[in-house]
């Protein structure tokens, strides 16, 4: 089997919930060896975020974000833990934790003191708001203090948060490429060795365009349901059966688009500009020829033309399309790959006890 990228790489996981499990999977689905230090008797808290639970108890959010890595329970208040704790990070390559401000500090396992001990350790700690802000970073809360909350939803409706908790996925995987690049420029002073990733700044990152459209008009963004607040027609449609999705993202596709619809040329319409200042009657015509056939038609047709577009399906239909597991979630793609189901609580708690790393050694990851 071909070897992969991070195989040599060593990763102490002390994070727990989303944006932390789900960047030390990132970094396991890449070859490297995770360590998952866990509470006893509780573990990570999605452990209990359920149901749905599977036939041996573990919750689906859980499974969601934790395979290839091994389970240990440390009690971090107790002496004998907090030295395994040590160990394990004296020979470590990464360290990723989030916990509160101060907690690993009065334990003896602080960033400063363990980095000044490790000259080749990378320490990346994810915050909810920033060093030393106190308030634990919920996706919810992130989401309504960040803007996401403000542009997303009809435009007379309520403030509505994204369906999945995005802003810990965002920081979760800008915490990944951090340590890759730290992982490729070992050796840099040590301050840049500890890398801070705040789901705050992850956030507000995210907002892209939208964040950009603010700083060029200096006009605050508001929400456009469906539609797309620089590109028309770009939104939801109902045809005759089902909704589709329409995204024309520039004036060749559109031409394309109004050809297969069957809409009279209108010079107004030629460019996206004419399409945004004249967005009403536009999409009113455009509504009224979407609404006469089946979805399925439209999405042939206007494919076929090269004009973007899809059914707003389901979870479960969207899940046929790939490579899923109901134990170890959605496949990654590339160079990763799936070696361990997510563990269960302290599943390898002896053999690390015994064995630090080198319990990694020769070993070959169990069947699925």
């Amino acid at each position: 089997m071909r070897q992969q990228y991070l195989s040599s790489v060593k990763v102490l996981d002390m994070t727990r919930v989303l944006a932390g499990p789900i960047c030390t999977m990132m970094l396991g689905d890449l070859g490297a060896n995770v360590i998952k230090i866990e509470r006893p008797v509780h573990g990570d808290d999605t452990r209990g975020w359920g149901p749905p639970f599977d036939s041996d108890g573990e919750s689906a959010y859980f499974l969601s974000i934790n395979r290839n890595k091994w389970s240990v329970a440390a009690d971090l208040d107790d002496p004998a833990d907090q030295a395994l704790v040590r160990r394990l990070v004296a020979g470590a390559d990464v360290v990723v934790e989030n916990f509160m401000p101060g907690a690993l500090e009065r334990r003896g396992l602080g960033a400063a003191e363990l980095l000044a001990a490790c000259p080749r350790l990378i320490w990346c700690t994810i915050v909810g708001y920033g060093v030393g802000d106190p308030r634990p970073g919920y996706d919810f809360a992130i989401q309504a203090e960040r803007g996401w909350m403000a542009i997303t939803g009809e435009p007379d409706g309520a403030p509505m948060k994204a369906g999945v908790a995005l802003a810990d996925v965002i920081a979760g995987k800008d915490a990944a490429v951090a340590i890759l690049a730290g992982l490729v420029g070992r050796g840099v002073a040590d301050a840049e060795r500890h890398v801070v990733i705040s789901l705050a700044h992850s956030a507000t990152a995210a907002l892209v365009n939208v964040a950009q459209n603010v700083l060029v008009s200096g006009q605050d963004a508001g929400r456009w349901g469906n539609a797309h607040p620089n590109l028309v027609p770009y939104q939801l449609l109902q045809a005759a059966d089902r909704p589709i999705v329409l995204a024309v993202g520039n004036d060749a596709q559109w031409a394309r688009c109004a050809d297969v619809l069957g809409l009279a040329p209108d010079s107004a319409w030629a460019t996206n500009a004419g399409r945004s200042a004249n967005r009403k009657g536009l999409v009113e015509a455009v509504a009224a020829r979407i609404a006469e056939r089946p979805a399925a038609e439209w999405v042939r047709r206007l494919g076929a033309v090269g004009v973007p577009t899809g059914l707003v399906r389901t979870v479960t239909e969207a899940l046929s399309d790939v490579d899923c597991s109901a134990v170890t979630g959605v496949a990654p793609v590339g160079p990763g790959r799936i070696r361990y189901r997510p563990p269960r609580l302290d599943e390898h708690g002896t053999k690390v006890r015994a064995a630090g790393w080198e319990a990694f050694s020769g070993e070959r990851p169990g069947s699925l």
